[in-house]
């Protein structure tokens, strides 16, 4: 039974978080293709159900804007003209997803989501930073675009801009100004109150000043503009008539299982991705089980795709503001998810006042943080291996889709590490000698340690910690040390303590940066 006052601050903080989720929640959808509704449903239950089924301790389940790009190719792919039967044709996309991630779970292989390697990862989500910000700076603007595509919409933003519509880009421009400034504000106010909230309470009283809830013209330095409804979010005026079953018709064709497979690997990746940040920031280091919570997310979108909501994680910003607001336990992720029930069933009409283009602002700042200067930087500060891992995954996902992009950066890293002197044959193994040297187990690496046999690795060196007190990795005969293992072993470093597991000989390896997880390849 949790303290009073623990359960005091999961309250609070599950309340502050439902703020945050509340609209973006919606834009998500929106941007997907789904109803807005189906957001919100998805909030709903990653907050009330998965938080009894084995989620992580300090995680926000809901949906994310990194899963967008391939929800909305899903639904126009699938629906072939018609949104509708889209919609309901990517919600059995989505039980399959659920089911594999499910599958995964009790099979144990949660962990196959450590190996990824993090260029690649990155890539991937800079490509659909820029796709949500290709796509949601017209809508911003109040105006639709002629293309379809990623560089066609880029190319588009200038012209947007020019033929805006002022009403909608001043609600959308300062709600983007606000939710970018209010972050640096160093008054403890501003660190309390979520600046999406901020933007609504601005946002909301602008458009009912400009009419938006009535359909009108009007005219701005000699140019005729129209404004009405249809730029304001629409919901049901009972929730339980947006529930939508799914359509299996199109299920076992390519096209279904293509996105089937995406959002399972993609949307497990994202979520563990996220366990593993927050077990790192968790002040009382209580780690997690990545396995239960894969199954409480697959469980989740499982329900959610059964009644019309959109694919679920764990969502790392708002974790992160769970964890800033003093969450402690999944009290919290349960309260954001009844205030959320809460708004649906009791307000809606309050809902349906909401710009659509402040969800837009929230959309395009939540892109420009996946793909910030701060990620080129990062990367590029990693190694120019790293770095090129990074464009050429993010510019074939820009040119092509995300299967074709985290293939080919796959294929890419597979390639490197192979002309760097990996071996071929047997790239899921890793070669060692273990050797006990009083209460130490010595393990001597040999060949290459890259992120295909990370997982051989691991399973060593539990095992080598299961007869020793002590851990020592001795990589003076290993030809290539990779940066995705470096980080996991540093990863471990943290987690078994110096003194317990150490790392060495590298005395003859050539580092790729600076950065203490680089690339090390033997020299001798």
């Amino acid at each position: 039974m949790l303290p009073i006052t623990s359960l005091k601050k999961d309250l609070l903080s599950g309340f502050l978080v439902s703020l945050l989720a509340l609209p973006l929640s919606m834009g998500i959808a929106m941007a997907s293709g789904f109803p807005p509704i189906a957001g919100i449903f998805t909030a709903c239950i990653g907050g009330c159900l998965a938080s009894w089924w084995g989620s992580a301790r300090l995680t926000i389940k809901g949906p994310a804007a990194g899963l967008i790009v391939i929800v909305l190719s899903a639904v126009q792919e699938l629906g072939a003209g018609d949104p509708q039967a889209g919609y309901r044709r990517t919600l059995a996309v989505g039980v399959g997803a659920a089911l594999i991630q499910m599958a995964f779970a009790l099979a144990r292989l949660g962990v196959f989501a450590e190996i990824m390697p993090p260029a690649v990862v990155h890539g991937l989500l800079a490509a659909i930073g820029v796709i949500i910000m290709s796509k949601q700076i017209h809508l911003l603007c109040g105006v639709t675009p002629a293309g379809h595509e990623p560089l066609e919409l880029l190319r588009e933003i200038p012209h947007s801009l020019q033929h805006a519509n002022p009403e909608v880009l001043l609600i959308g421009g300062l709600s983007f100004l606000m939710l970018f400034a209010l972050p640096y504000l160093k008054k403890p106010i501003f660190k309390k109150v979520p600046p999406p909230l901020v933007a609504l309470c601005v946002s909301i009283p602008l458009a009912a000043y400009f009419g938006f809830s009535t359909p009108h013209s009007y005219t701005f330095w000699g140019s005729a503009h129209s404004v009405g409804p249809t730029f304001l979010v629409n919901l049901p005026a009972n929730f339980l008539e947006a529930i939508t079953f799914p359509d299996f018709s199109l299920f076992f064709s390519f096209h279904s299982l293509k996105y089937v497979f995406l959002l399972s690997v993609i949307g497990m990746i994202e979520s563990l991705l996220t366990v593993s940040a927050m077990d790192t920031l968790d002040p009382k280091r209580i780690p997690s089980s990545v396995n239960r919570d894969l199954f409480a997310v697959g469980a989740s979108n499982l329900v959610a795709s059964l009644i019309g909501g959109l694919p679920l994680i764990s969502e790392i910003v708002r974790s992160k503001a769970n964890l800033d607001n003093g969450g402690t336990s999944q009290w919290a992720n349960f309260t954001h998810g009844v205030c959320l029930l809460l708004a649906i069933a009791f307000f809606p009409d309050l809902l349906h006042h909401i710009p659509m283009a402040v969800l837009a602002a929230m959309l395009v700042y939540t892109g420009s943080r996946l793909a910030s200067p701060n990620e080129f930087v990062h990367s590029y500060h990693t190694g120019r291996d790293q770095f090129f891992l990074f464009l050429l995954t993010m510019i074939t996902t820009l040119c092509t889709d995300l299967l074709i992009g985290v293939a080919v950066g796959l294929l890419a890293k597979f390639f490197l590490h192979t002309v760097r002197g990996a071996p071929i044959r047997k790239p899921f193994v890793v070669k060692s000698e273990s050797e006990p040297c009083g209460d130490t187990q010595v393990l001597k690496m040999e060949g290459a340690c890259t992120f295909t046999n990370y997982l051989s690795l691991k399973k060593q060196i539990l095992s080598a910690q299961a007869k020793g007190t002590i851990v020592e990795l001795d990589f003076k005969n290993c030809k290539l040390i990779d940066y995705t293992t470096q980080s996991k072993l540093q990863e471990l470093q943290a987690t078994f303590g110096t003194d317990h597991f150490k790392i060495t000989g590298f005395e003859h390896h050539r580092a790729a940066s600076e950065d203490p997880a680089a690339t090390k390849i033997w020299v001798r």
